[in-house]
């Protein structure tokens, strides 16, 4: 609402334009970019790009701070988003804090890393003591071909 404190010239004050921008249908639309934001940052937990492979099992409910240890397509090792060498995996995972051998690691490999590397590095994990390990794969459409993707 706004109000015209100078006396005009004569003219109707009903028919005044004003010259105030209305804040109010952007701040509702920042408010609705910040829902959309905050319910989409959880989503994202490793961004390394890794084409899984697809699983026709039920999908699992995950834990609130899932570990994730990845395989890329270089044969590179990365506990969550963190690079490092395949002979400190077991070292850097006892380093982290909440990090115990009860807690399950999740295993994501490339689809294009050899089997034995995938076999390399689960005897890595399970000779550090980490016997729990899930492996990580894309949901399969239902009735698509072994081979497809969820997109």
């Amino acid at each position: 609402m706004a109000v015209s404190l100078n006396d005009s010239d004569g003219l109707d004050d009903d028919f005044d334009e004003t010259h105030e921008i209305n804040v109010t249908p952007f701040i509702d639309v920042i408010l609705v970019l910040l829902i959309i934001f905050m319910v989409a940052a959880p989503l994202s937990t490793v961004d390394l790009p890794v084409s899984l492979p697809t699983s026709s099992a039920s999908p699992q409910k995950k834990p609130d701070k899932p570990t994730y240890v990845s395989i890329k397509p270089d044969l590179a090792v990365a506990i969550g988003e963190t690079q490092v060498k395949r002979v400190d995996l077991v070292k850097t995972l006892d380093s982290m804090p909440d990090m115990t051998k009860d807690r399950f690691v999740f295993l994501r490999a490339d689809r294009a890393v050899p089997y034995g590397e995938l076999m390399d590095v689960l005897e890595m994990l399970r000779a550090g003591g980490y016997a729990k390990i899930k492996l990580v794969a894309l949901e399969a459409v239902p009735g698509a071909a072994p081979g497809a993707a969820q997109q």
